[in-house]
């Protein structure tokens, strides 16, 4: 039987340590304790170790997971809605929604999949190895699917595509949209506002998932709070027992329909991608989804550049955090550059020694530097946002999310990368399996123009 990732103590061990240095405490005396005990690193990419230690470590692992988390923070970045208000000076005004049309939301429903499906294939790879798979067919800078036609054996062999992705997410294997996590957030938050409105609070987000999200579909933060509500953890305390990856990406790529759902209204856009997040993440894992759904709230009104969606987004964020600063920063670097390569070689030397490739920090950096670079284009986004790595697929569903609103409508997109799609959608959430992207916008619709 294989191991189940995201969960085992003594990986977990690992990635709290490194959380902890990062969030402002200081965890080095706890570390060497660890360390001293024989406690091995936390995995690199895989989300378990290989095998099991002795019960003594596994002990060990899940004391030190509940010291670590009483060690005091020097930075000030909160999770509560008040206080994150109180150190955001443009905080934006409440305003009534503005018109958005089912067409503009099916374009956001199809730039994200089509920037997911082309990050899958290379999700988990090391930047130099996407770099030479799409080198050696001429795909560079990239500007179309992967494929495996034309590439040497001993390539694939070194940089093998992502093992669930290869047969449904290269050129030649494509037929449809492919189930995939990115995805099925947006349809499961779909029938959150379907059954409770924009009332709706963050124990009926844990409903849901205990209702219809299978634990085999989720990973890192989202895996570890079903197991603590299935521990009898009430939220937003699942976001914080045991949970060294409550500031990684997973609540960012849950945000999507919070903002298309609040076109013109960046607050209350960030205000339910607050409740959503708080069942999973804290501080700039929340400010991550936060930042996204007021800058798709932005964009759903047709009115603002690409430039100006992400200032807006920023508007959310608390100036002096550092999901602040890494924005600022790769927004700065995309203006500076010609060559978008280089962006993205400082921002990994950057952000890679100290952060995980799934850390929202990075990842939210990257998508707006691609973004900023391609001045809202949409080939040119999500090009650019799988191109730089880290959480591929996840990184060009949301740059595909933000410039498909943009667009405005399907006939906006170019159709070699919504033709393959197909107007179909796999996945395991029920009752939308199979369902065409016009259904879902025409959804959606509904959800945004409610009262």
């Amino acid at each position: 039987m294989r191991r189940l990732t995201w969960v085992q103590p003594e990986d977990l061990i690992g990635h709290e340590l490194r959380q902890a240095a990062l969030d402002g405490r200081e965890p080095k005396v706890i570390a060497a304790r660890w360390r001293a005990a024989g406690g091995p690193d936390a995995p690199e990419r895989a989300g378990a170790s290989p095998g099991p230690v002795s019960p003594y470590l596994r002990r060990l692992a899940e004391d030190l997971l509940d010291e670590l988390a009483d060690l005091p923070s020097r930075l000030d970045e909160p999770t509560d809605l008040d206080r994150i208000r109180r150190l955001c000076p443009d905080w934006p005004a409440p305003a009534p929604r503005t018109p958005v049309t089912a067409e503009r939301l099916e374009a956001a429903w199809l730039g994200r999949a089509a920037g997911c499906l082309l990050g899958k294939p290379v999700e988990k790879l090391p930047l130099d190895g996407i770099r030479a798979l799409a080198q050696a067919v001429g795909n560079w800078p990239l500007s179309t699917w992967f494929t495996a036609r034309g590439v040497p054996a001993e390539l694939l062999a070194a940089h093998p595509w992502n093992r669930r992705s290869a047969a449904t997410s290269l050129a030649e294997t494509i037929e449809g949209m492919p189930e995939d996590d990115d995805l099925d957030y947006p349809l499961l938050n779909l029938r959150l506002l379907q059954r409770h409105g924009r009332a709706f609070t963050t124990a009926d987000v844990a409903a849901l998932w205990l209702d219809t999200l299978p634990a085999g579909r989720v990973f890192t933060a989202e895996r570890i709070a079903l197991r603590n509500l299935l521990l009898g953890i009430e939220p937003p305390h699942t976001a914080r027992y045991r949970n060294p990856f409550r500031e990684w990406i997973g609540a960012l790529i849950r945000a999507d329909v919070h903002g298309w759902t609040n076109p013109g209204d960046p607050a209350a856009a960030a205000a339910q991608a607050h409740r959503d997040a708080t069942l999973t993440h804290t501080a700039n894992g929340v400010y991550a989804a936060m930042f996204t759904a007021a800058t798709l709230a932005a964009a759903a009104t047709g009115r603002h550049d690409v430039h100006a969606c992400l200032r807006i987004g920023l508007t959310v964020v608390p100036p002096g955090s550092r999901l602040a600063e890494a924005v600022r920063h790769a927004v700065e670097l995309a203006h500076e550059h010609a060559g978008f390569d280089t962006v993205v070689d400082r921002l990994h030397a950057r952000w890679s020694p100290t952060h995980h490739w799934v850390h929202a920090l990075p990842n939210t950096a990257l998508i707006a530097a691609a973004l900023t670079h391609a001045d809202g284009d949409f080939a040119g986004s999500i090009c650019r946002a799988v191109s730089g790595g880290w959480d591929t697929d996840s990184n060009g569903a949301t740059a595909g999310s933000v410039a498909g609103l943009l667009a405005g409508s399907p006939a906006a997109l170019p159709d070699h990368w919504t033709a393959p799609l197909k107007n179909r959608l796999a996945t395991s959430v029920a009752g939308f399996d199979g369902i065409g992207f016009d259904a879902l916008a025409h959804l959606t619709h509904r959800e945004a123009s409610r009262p």
